[in-house]
């Protein structure tokens, strides 16, 4: 099985163009479950059945795998078969009638616009790092782009002039996203008086860099926010997502539109971002049990 693993990641990087990170999820889960089959005695994947599959996900459960772990592996295991049958390695896809787990969707976190404020008011912008953190936290709450997508940034990616940005979400599609005019100001102010300073090769394409002068990575910049919400005495969880997440609330919450939300998001399905909806109503509530004097 674990030939046809590899054939099904050179799939998903060739074919699919999947990232890095995404390949190797589908890898660590497709390599437990064949160690699950191997332990209950199957040799062949045309032997396994729908018993065999919910078998191995009640274990999962049994370990105190949270349910999005159970789904997420249904999902890897579930294309792994799509990929066998089409390829006629397998004469039949034991996982097409296996139901998914049904998920609580849990609303994520969101900072006030006072909170970003703050966030955004942290970095210090007499040094060169501090005007770079300073544009990168100024890009990422005008354009709610994913954090990798932030550090894959090239210099090229970036019109000034027009006020947009070009990026690759998933699936390397490619989409534009509008700039708001403060992050436009803070990304000139750190390619003319920063980024020469920091960069070390004068070849060097990527628009954020780190202390080597060499493109920043999720984990530096999962660092680098959390520096600045510690300084912002910011008393809620914040992950790299936080402004991503907090961008389509405001948006939401001043009129925008839902599918435009989407777009510059860059979600495949309308579902996907509708879950900000609910955020929103939320906070509407909040507010008036507070704000009522009756409530």
């Amino acid at each position: 099985m674990e030939n046809y693993i590899n054939q099904f990641i050179h799939y998903l990087t060739v074919e699919k163009g999947l990232a890095k990170n995404t390949q190797e999820s589908y890898r660590r889960d497709l390599t437990s479950y064949n160690q699950y089959l191997v332990e209950v005695g199957i040799q062949e994947l045309n032997n396994t059945t729908r018993l065999h599959i919910v078998d191995y996900l009640m274990r999962l459960k049994e370990l105190g795998r949270a349910t999005t772990t159970l789904s997420r592996n249904l999902a890897s295991i579930r294309s792994f078969y799509q990929f066998l049958l089409r390829e006629k390695w397998i004469e039949k896809d034991p996982s097409s009638n296996v139901e998914s787990p049904k998920i609580d969707k849990k609303l994520p976190q969101v900072l006030t616009v006072k909170e970003v404020e703050s966030l955004l008011n942290s970095p210090e912008i007499h040094h060169p790092f501090g005007i770079r953190d300073k544009a990168m936290l100024e890009l990422l709450y005008a354009t709610g782009i994913r954090v990798s997508e932030l550090v894959s940034l090239n210099v090229s990616d970036i019109n000034l002039n027009m006020g947009f940005l070009k990026c690759f979400g998933k699936g390397k599609k490619e989409r534009m996203v509008p700039i708001g005019q403060f992050a436009i100001d803070h990304l000139a102010n750190y390619i003319e008086r920063s980024r020469m300073y920091i960069k070390r090769h004068a070849n060097e394409e990527a628009l954020f860099l780190n202390y080597h002068g060499k493109r920043l990575t999720r984990q530096g910049f999962w660092k680098i926010i959390k520096k600045y919400s510690e300084l912002a005495h910011i008393n809620k969880e914040i992950t790299p997502h936080t402004l991503r997440h907090s961008f389509a609330t405001h948006l939401l919450e001043n009129g925008a539109d839902l599918r435009s939300v989407q777009e510059m998001l860059g979600h495949s399905d309308i579902s996907t971002t509708q879950i900000y909806t609910h955020v929103t109503r939320t906070r509407i509530k909040e507010v008036y049990a507070k704000a009522h004097p009756r409530a």
